[in-house]
């Protein structure tokens, strides 16, 4: 098992940190479009209080992410990929960091805002960030939802880039975030066996 990313393959760190974020945050998200219709119940505290720790762990997870792909590179382009879709690649890529990073900030802020002790898990007290302001509050919950659909359609996008990749380029772009060992691309000229 390699740890590290290769010319060709995501490594097992970038692997295990791509589907571990994915797994959160579609959990944070299923929190995050179902708690506000829970009737004001010690359950929807603590819905609430699930959403904001796993979005805090989100952040220190790509704070990690971003730390390790600093450290271990990313893996060349899938040889034969024109150039603008590498740029687009790029750019989708640069914008899913830069939301998952700004998505739990703000959620951070609208906690910190609406002056609600917020604690990790139950395990420990996470500082506020800002005072205690309805506006700053009203404003951060606004910008975390555009936020959230702003990702959702870059999330999308990026799978249904990789799965074009996969079915029709039929090159590796998917299966080296894949685990396992990576299949090798099918040559479409190539006579079948």
């Amino acid at each position: 098992m390699q740890l590290k990313n290769s010319r060709d393959r995501w490594g097992a760190v970038s692997q295990a940190l791509h589907w571990l974020i994915l797994a959160l945050v579609l959990w944070m998200a299923w929190l995050g479009l179902t708690m506000t219709d829970l009737p004001n119940t010690p359950r929807k505290v603590e819905t609430y209080s699930l959403h904001k720790s796993l979005g805090l762990l989100v952040l220190a997870l790509m704070l990690l992410r971003g730390a390790w792909r600093l450290y271990a590179g990313a893996p060349e382009p899938e040889p034969g990929t024109p150039a603008w879709q590498h740029r687009i690649a790029t750019a989708t890529h640069g914008a899913l960091y830069l939301l998952l990073l700004a998505i739990p900030v703000s959620g951070w802020v609208i906690n910190s805002a609406s002056g609600f002790p917020l604690r990790w898990f139950g395990l420990f007290r996470v500082p506020q960030i800002s005072a205690r302001s309805e506006a700053l509050e009203e404003l951060a919950e606004t910008w975390h939802e555009w936020m959230f659909w702003a990702l959702v359609v870059l999330v999308l996008a990026h799978a249904a880039a990789a799965v074009w990749h996969h079915l029709f380029q039929q090159d590796a772009t998917l299966v080296r975030m894949l685990p396992g060992r990576r299949r090798p691309p099918v040559d479409p000229s190539a006579p079948s066996p």
